[in-house]
């Protein structure tokens, strides 16, 4: 019996923790925007990088954020 993407203990455990990367990093980027008072200071360019040695995984995601 093939187990949907639901109840696939995969698919459950990525979905949690790229929820957890997306959410943990937000907090941090709006900290870091804080702490630096750049708020309304235009954009700037942010990197996420995710690795995995066992699956020989480097995955680079890059982008600009607007500060408003």
């Amino acid at each position: 019996m093939t187990q949907n993407m639901e109840t696939d203990p995969f698919n459950v455990s990525m979905r949690k923790f790229l929820k957890q990367v997306g959410v943990t990093s937000q907090q941090a980027i709006e900290k870091a925007v804080e702490q630096k008072g750049l708020k309304g200071q235009g954009r700037i360019t942010v990197k996420a990088v995710i690795t995995s040695e066992a699956a020989g995984l480097h995955h680079v995601v890059e982008g600009e954020i607007d500060l408003g």
